[in-house]
């Protein structure tokens, strides 16, 4: 569900309310819309026009000149279609342009037009227009504005107010601004809300609107609370905990290293065995009688020194 904040008066932070998804996330059927409106701005039509025939316009019983002799094209009266000042033929008569539309079409049409309105942001909840008994539509426009998040001192906007019957204060504070349209509940419609940029419902028109469409209550969503300062110490309490199953795993690391020294002799082994192999050719070399050095060279003697 969609929550929308309520905005107050004085400026201060509302309470949160759950839009149904029944009405403002329903499927927005286009062509379902448009035949709705069109139906709407047909029944709106007056359809009172009307002309007069040649038998309803005044005068030209006579007829305006003889039958023959006179070589121009024969006539019975002046008040013929193609004489100035005779009847219309052919012309419009009264007649309705209603077109029948089912109460569920109207319905399903209204409930896409509010759903559009809703997913882009363009649909806000107020408590109220004025604080007191007495309309004022300096406040009220101010409340309007801060609802549409409009920093203009004039609306730039179109914007449908939507309150309950009763709510006379609210429209007397805005019957005369200008580009806002206010409506009762019973009266909210699709042509209205598409022509609007923004819609706004007051609290108490959004909670008999919601029952009447779906039956329900409207829900208020309580502020959520702040976390208090005194858990904070809960959060650093985890590294302790995740401290034990470290002091477990350290003799499993220790024990790594004594079995690769276990191992290690066995690898050296080879070595120890090698001078038992050698110890032949050692002794042999040790048989073998030493060579006498060759004597030096005259040459290579030093002079004596005088």
């Amino acid at each position: 569900m969609t929550v929308v904040s309520v905005v107050t008066p004085s400026g201060k932070g509302g309470k949160d309310v759950e839009l149904p998804d029944e009405i403002f996330a329903a499927k927005v059927n286009i062509p379902l819309i448009h035949q709705v409106v069109v139906a709407q701005e047909a029944a709106a039509r007056q359809g009172s026009h009307a002309t007069k025939t040649r038998g309803m316009v005044s005068g030209g019983g006579r007829k305006p000149y003889r039958q023959k002799g006179t070589g121009r094209a024969r006539q019975g009266s002046l008040r013929a279609p193609q004489f100035a000042g005779g009847g219309t033929a052919h012309g419009p008569v009264p007649r309705s342009y209603v077109q029948r539309t089912p109460k569920k079409m109207k319905a399903a049409a209204l409930r896409g037009a509010l759903s559009d309105r809703a997913s882009n942001g363009r649909l806000a909840v107020v408590s109220g227009f004025v604080e007191g008994e007495q309309p004022s539509t300096a406040a009220a426009l101010a409340v309007l504005r801060s609802a549409v998040g409009e920093a203009r001192a004039r609306l730039s906007a179109s914007v449908l107010v939507v309150v309950n019957a009763d709510d006379v204060l609210t429209r007397k504070s805005l019957r005369n601004a200008q580009g806002v349209r206010v409506l009762p509940t019973g009266q909210l419609n699709t042509r209205d809300v598409l022509v609007s940029d923004y819609v706004v419902f007051t609290q108490t028109a959004l909670s008999e609107f919601v029952a009447h469409g779906t039956g329900a209550e409207l829900v208020e969503v309580p502020a959520k609370a702040k976390a208090p300062a005194k858990e904070k110490p809960a959060a650093a309490a985890k590294p302790a905990a995740a401290d034990k199953p470290a002091e477990t795993e350290k003799p499993a690391a220790a024990a790594k290293p004594a079995a690769k020294a276990k191992d290690a002799p066995a690898k050296d082994a080879p070595a120890k065995d090698a001078p038992a192999k050698d110890a032949p050719a050692r002794a042999r070399a040790a048989k073998a009688p030493a060579r006498p050095k060759p004597a030096a060279k005259a040459s290579d003697k030093p002079e004596d020194k005088q």
